[in-house]
């Protein structure tokens, strides 16, 4: 297994890439996508009137905390056009409200944001003050329109006693390949959050009937559609054309999220600054700038992780009282370049090189340092891609670069970390690969004796890959080559995660097909890790 270097390991490789960035693009990404300045606002003029209904994309809530909830919107009345429809320099007063109740008779709070055209019209609130375990209703108004009341619940106390919670893990739904059905049994579950595990949008071209959705007459997508996310404008409109689905609308506004990103919210496979197609550095890093921006600027989100250029800091922690621990993760920004071209490899010594990591040092010292003082039963992880060893065949086997198989020692790292803060229910939460699988953790995936050292929860996807199978081709062969995986599907769906002070439970839902609207959700295998017992059994 990898060495476990310590906290102050450092990649020599990334701090040159640093060195670099800041040399080459740091002048045109800071003339890019910086902020208006103070006079430039003082010359901002206040929108009119508005004609239409500018809540077209819906309402969502986030990265809740015992007091406090992330709460936001976008402006855009027409979402198929730059800046929503709205003008290229303008300030919208937005009036928003948080009530204890869904009819709003107590309101607990309100307040007036300002909805600006260099944020693309988006509102981010941080409304503070609030009660911990609470379920709240809020809403937003500009000028006469009144936007859909979203719920959204805070968090534990820190210290509380947590009987149970109960989470959905999605992931990657592509818009040409399938309706967000999904999304629409994720809203009438009974949740405290919901984890977003990357690929929210998807950077390719769209024909004009919306790929595999087949748009019915009158539905035609317009010309801005067609060609491959680049510019801010792009990605802008990326993001309008997926919020304009009232499947996602409705899972946004039924639960708090907490979001982090893949690739495809960029570009396919793209590690740190190097782009797939090898592109320019600072031509890519220009192109990173735009996609972060955008995703910003449709997150629920607070102000502090706004992007900078082309770095924005999305790994983040949470507590959701005594019961669990989230550490959420960004695999993409930091990440050493994938190893023998990417791909399905067989690994060496450039994937075995010490030096590699996926999260880069920074990152792997902060999750180090949260499992040496956590005090809770669960140590979640969310983040983006396959943590397990993932063989083809017996013997030596073809692996995914792009995953953790192919930075085993940054893996590595993070399992002795776990283990030395003598962490004993760890849970990882993934996506990226289109399947369900439940796998455990091994000390050893070499040797299936080796200690189970947790579990992984791998959600397939809510539209990627079109209606998928029930059976898959090679599930027997998987499973039997890799004992430590417990289940294996091609379906499209969710998971629901329950965590209780006695056990974990993984629910995976699945739906027969994605290519038509109105699927049924039914639940495929459920499974529970016990507390103190890390591996999956049957529930």
């Amino acid at each position: 297994m990898a060495s476990n270097a310590g906290p102050g390991w450092a990649d020599p490789a990334a701090t040159h890439v640093r060195r670099r960035f800041l040399t080459l693009t740091a002048a045109a990404t800071a003339l890019a996508f910086t902020h208006t300045s103070p006079r430039a606002r003082a010359e901002e003029r206040r929108l009119g009137r508005l004609t239409e209904n500018p809540f077209t994309l819906g309402v969502a809530s986030g990265d809740p905390l015992p007091d406090a909830v992330v709460l936001w919107t976008r402006l855009a009345p027409r979402p198929f056009e730059p800046g929503g429809g709205l003008p290229p320099s303008a300030v919208v007063p937005v009036s928003w409200e948080i009530a204890d109740d869904e009819r709003f008779a107590r309101v607990r709070g309100s307040g007036v944001a300002s909805a600006r055209a260099e944020q693309d019209y988006s509102v981010h609130v941080d409304v503070r003050g609030l009660e911990p375990g609470r379920t709240y209703w809020y809403r937003f108004r500009a000028g006469s329109w009144l936007s859909p009341a979203g719920r959204t619940r805070t968090s534990p106390a820190p210290d509380s006693p947590v009987s149970r919670a109960r989470l959905a893990l999605i992931t990657c739904q592509q818009y040409d390949d399938g309706y967000y059905t999904a999304l629409a049994h994720v809203a009438r579950e009974e949740l405290d959050a919901v984890f977003f595990l990357g690929d929210y949008i998807y950077e390719n071209a769209i024909d004009t009937y919306g790929g595999a959705r087949r748009l019915p007459a009158g539905s035609r997508l317009p010309d801005v559609f067609h060609h491959e996310t680049v510019t801010l404008t792009d990605y802008r409109l990326r993001y309008s054309l997926g919020k304009t689905d009232p499947d996602l609308q409705a899972a946004h506004a039924a639960h708090p999220w907490y979001v982090t990103w893949d690739d495809h919210e960029v570009e396919n496979n793209y590690a740190a600054d190097v782009s797939q197609n090898r592109d320019p550095t600072g031509e890519f890093l220009l192109r990173r700038a735009a996609a972060y921006r955008a995703f910003w600027e449709n997150m629920p989100l607070r102000a502090p992780w706004s992007p900078a250029g082309p770095e924005m800091r999305l790994y983040r922690r949470f507590q959701h009282g005594r019961l669990a621990q989230f550490d959420i993760l960004d695999t993409r920004q930091y990440r050493s370049d994938q190893a023998y071209g990417d791909g399905w490899q067989y690994p060496g010594p450039e994937s075995d090189d010490p030096a590699r990591s996926l999260i880069g040092p920074a990152q792997e010292s902060w999750l180090l340092d949260g499992f040496r003082t956590s005090t809770a039963l669960w140590n979640v992880i969310p983040q983006q891609v396959a943590f397990c060893r993932r063989a083809l065949n017996p013997g030596r086997s073809r692996l995914s670069m792009d995953a953790w198989d192919g930075y085993p020692a940054s893996r590595g790292r993070i399992l002795g970390g776990a283990r030395a803060a003598g962490i004993t229910n760890l849970v990882v939460l993934s996506g990226d690969s289109h399947s369900h699988l439940a796998m455990d953790i091994k000390k050893d995936f070499d040797d299936p004796r080796s200690p189970t050292l947790g579990v992984e929860v791998l959600t397939t996807s809510v539209s990627s890959d079109e209606d998928g199978v029930e059976k898959p081709a090679d599930e027997e062969s998987l499973l039997r080559v890799n004992p430590h995986m417990r289940y294996y599907a091609k379906r499209r769906g969710y998971v629901i995660l329950t965590l209780t002070p006695s056990h974990a439970r993984a629910d995976y839902r699945t739906l027969p097909y994605v290519t038509r609207p109105g699927a049924p959700a039914s639940t495929a295998c459920s499974l529970v890790s016990e507390a103190g017992r890390p591996g999956f059994v049957p529930a």
